[in-house]
């Protein structure tokens, strides 16, 4: 499944139950975290674009990943995100 996420980011659900949200508004541990435009500027633009995002997992029963101490990990660059959605997919299921 794919969800979207008022036009700052969206989450991918595996088949294995995985769930993998992706942001990079507003608010969001990202370069847009503390933008001019407020809480606003996700919802102004067409396209909203970032050079980091944060990343939560969690599983079917709701119980999240840990990142050696923290459930969000801030400031991912394209190429880790891309790392983190592939190990997600491969997690085993819950």
């Amino acid at each position: 499944m794919i969800k979207s996420t008022s036009n700052k980011g969206f989450q991918l659900t595996f088949e294995n139950g995985w769930t993998i949200s992706v942001q990079f508004g507003y608010g969001n541990y990202c370069e847009n975290n503390h933008h001019p435009e407020g809480w606003d500027f996700s919802k102004q633009k067409e396209i909203v674009e970032c050079y980091s995002a944060e990343i939560a997992i969690w599983d079917s029963e709701g119980n999240w990943y840990n990142f050696g101490g923290d459930t969000v990990k801030g400031w991912c660059p394209a190429n880790e995100v891309s790392e983190w959605i592939y190990k997600v997919s491969q997690f085993n299921n819950k």
